[in-house]
């Protein structure tokens, strides 16, 4: 147990921003930080962290809380584990007695095999260095391959002896046999672990894998005359091991690596090797290197090089991407020249792209992968080609295929269709358009060929994406009706109400008076992901007024103790939105409309989005501030007016054109009616018709207000 004075000692030492800042890379949000949150996947930063509170919490998914909140769900481990946590990151002494066998025998699972991982840890590690076949094979092996002793600490690396001991078992009968032993196995159950957490159980993930249950009884060893890479966290545990067979021993051998089994701690797809090393030096570097196996990051840690993880020869994924993305949005991938093998990654380029990673490609002369280049090169040398040949991803397709290409017209138009696919992928459209203009450039084709087809592309994504999620949908009703259990809803269904503080007026902004409650919310919960596409282009003409008028008063309301209290043009959208449980469709637009509101009244809220560290926000506020051929006739014509001229006050503006955003929800709201009204089976129920009939009334009068509102006529 811990003593209550210890914990208040941990927790009054415990920096939210600092333990935060080990997990997730942090920009400074007004009082406030903000990041991508680690608990789901989120492409835009929703997570923030309060340095005045010491929380933290995610508007997206919910989670957060203090530091031992927060070390207790990214770590998924106890109350007292996470204290203990705390206190080694603080170097705060903890007085406990030693865990004993009933204590591991306490722990649940999870903490059980971890613990098991930490002692094999160590115990590869004795053997290597302090027994005469570890200094002998394993520690010959490392320096054979050029790693100098610091390095191989560092990673912590170790060696398992091909060695066995002859053992005596009772049997439950009560009969009496000898089995054979892995040497290593045997020293974990003479120190007190169980069999159920060395062995693994492929069906319920349970255990580490570290031994291998024999037919006739005993355990062996998996890594059995191997050299060790333990595999960490981001936060420093144990949770696998990579076991390399000796190069005397490869002749024959397919597979020279051996990984620990899926299981409910480590799955392969799911970890990068190297990240725990490197997680400092990619925050500092803004960039993260990702080459292939365990020995191409120790190689280039050697040569200076510290922000460099290994996805351990397996195709990348969307979970790895994600721990990456945490820390940088910048990566170099790093190919050791096979032409190969540079084609058949180029979906893990892809998918880099899709979560709105910067990517560069870098090509290493001779067929060298970063091991042989470092062992060819000193240290500068290795650091200055690493800097002076990293490419764009658009140059390094075009330099590696234009050539098999030339004078082919086939091949060419292949090439370019390869190109915009990949451009397809990148989410932000203004990122997508400045590649679009590079392209055209290098291949000297017509911008507005190499557009359309990227908006081509783009279009069909969007068409498989959506018919994936309507197969979804469809099993999961199928499941329904079989189970006679409702499906959860869809998670991109779920709109959430933005908070708000203020009281949404009623009347002309300008004039105070009491709120009233909105008659049209909730106007819409499941929107089409084309329906969507129609309120990006209203959503466009809302953060148009936000990015050039956001900081300006639009009037007075009264508030909860009846002070008059001025509102601006951004937390009036912002107060409408949150009233009817809306939230705008682009995450770019929700985060402006968020920096808006927090942004210092001193400076004009174009000068702070144009102005903001984030190129892709900056990039589109200047666009919204300067672009005038995107506006329709009508907004066009109001934006030539100054925000003092009375012809037309700031105010009429913003209703508008927050009325006819709504407008379209609510049409897309009676596109959803009409099609339940054309379900023959809708006919054969009454009651259930009578309910859809009274709904399709209550849009229309919603329509017919804020028609009104917008100076339309609805007849």
């Amino acid at each position: 147990m811990i003593d209550r004075a210890t914990i208040d000692k941990i927790m009054d030492a415990a920096n939210i921003v600092d333990v935060v800042s080990d997990f997730v890379t942090l920009k400074r949000a007004g009082a406030n930080l903000k990041g991508l949150c680690p608990f789901h996947d989120d492409r835009t930063p929703s997570f923030i962290v309060s340095p005045a509170k010491n929380y933290c919490k995610c508007f997206a998914c919910g989670k957060g809380g203090n530091p031992v909140g927060f070390i207790m769900e990214h770590e998924q481990i106890s109350y007292p584990d996470a204290l203990r946590y705390l206190a080694k990151k603080y170097g705060i002494t903890i007085e406990e007695r030693e865990m004993s066998k009933e204590d591991v025998q306490r722990q649940d699972d999870r903490e059980s095999m971890f613990i098991v991982n930490q002692w094999a840890n160590e115990w590869f590690q004795h053997q290597l260095y302090d027994t005469e076949d570890g200094r002998a094979i394993g520690l010959s092996y490392f320096h054979g391959r050029g790693f100098r002793d610091d390095i191989i600490r560092k990673f912590q690396l170790g060696f398992c002896p091909n060695q066995h001991v002859d053992i005596e078992q009772t049997d439950e009968a009560g009969n009496k046999r000898r089995v054979r032993m892995g040497v290593m196995s045997n020293e974990a159950l003479k120190a007190g672990y169980q069999e159920r957490f060395l062995i693994n159980d492929p069906e319920t993930g349970m255990g580490t894998g570290l031994s291998l249950k024999r037919d006739k009884g005993g355990l062996g060893d998996r890594y059995w005359g191997r050299v060790i890479f333990p595999i960490f966290t981001m936060s420093g545990k144990v949770v696998g091991f990579g076991g390399r067979v000796l190069d005397a021993a490869t002749k024959g051998v397919n597979v020279k690596y051996q990984n620990s089994p899926e299981s409910i701690i480590y799955s392969k797809k799911r970890e990068l090797y190297g990240l725990f090393q490197a997680k400092q030096a990619i925050r500092k570097q803004d960039l993260c290197f990702l080459v292939e196996g365990y020995t191409d990051v120790m190689a280039m840690h050697q040569s200076g090089i510290e922000n460099v993880v290994a996805s351990s020869g397996t195709a990348l994924t969307d979970d790895q991407i994600r721990l990456i993305h945490r820390l940088t949005d910048n990566i170099t991938v790093i190919y050791d020249g096979d032409a190969a093998g540079i084609k058949a990654s180029q979906r893990g380029i892809d998918m880099l792209l899709a979560q709105g990673m910067n990517v560069r490609l870098l090509l290493l002369p001779d067929g060298d992968d970063p091991d042989s280049f470092a062992r060819k090169h000193n240290a500068e040398e290795y650091q200055r080609y690493m800097a002076e040949h990293q490419v764009d991803f658009i140059k390094f397709k075009t330099n590696l295929l234009l050539e098999e290409a030339q004078g082919d017209p086939v091949k060419k138009s292949q090439l370019v269709n390869n190109i915009v696919q990949s451009i397809a992928c990148i989410p932000n459209e203004i990122t997508r358009a400045v590649y679009v203009q590079e392209t055209a450039a290098t291949m000297q084709m017509q911008e507005r060929l190499i557009a359309s087809a990227v908006a081509r592309q783009v279009e069909q994504d969007l068409q498989e994406v959506q018919k994936q999620r309507e197969r979804e949908r469809e099993r999961r009703t199928l499941d329904r009706i079989a189970g006679g259990t409702p499906p959860p809803p869809d998670a991109e269904d779920q709109r959430q109400p933005l908070p708000t503080d203020i009281p949404l007026p009623t009347q002309e902004p300008g004039n105070s008076s009491d709120s009233e409650a909105s008659p049209y919310a909730p106007l819409v919960q499941n929107i089409q992901d084309r329906d969507a596409l129609r309120l990006q282009k209203k959503e466009r003409e809302l953060m148009r007024l936000v990015v050039r008028y956001g900081e300006h008063i639009l009037g007075t309301v009264t508030d909860a103790e009846g002070e008059q209290q001025a509102i601006t043009v951004s937390q009036y959208i912002n107060a409408s939105l949150a009233q009817d449980e809306l939230a705008l469709v682009l995450p770019i637009h929700r985060q402006m409309l968020d920096i808006a509101l927090e942004a210092r009244p001193e400076v004009t809220t174009e000068h702070q989005l144009i102005n903001f560290p984030d190129p892709a926000i900056s990039a589109l506020a200047f666009e919204l501030a300067t672009d005038q051929e995107q506006l329709s006739r009508m907004h066009q014509q109001k934006s030539r007016y100054s925000v003092a001229d009375n012809q037309t006050p700031l105010s009429t503006i913003v209703n508008h054109i927050m009325a006819d955003y709504k407008l379209e929800i609510v049409a897309q709201q009676k596109r959803q009616i009409m099609r339940l009204l054309q379900d023959p089976e809708l006919m054969r129920d009454p009651q259930r018709y009578l309910q859809v009939m009274t709904q399709y009334k209550d849009i229309k009068d919603v329509e017919k207000k804020l028609s009104e509102q917008e100076g339309r006529v609805i007849i």
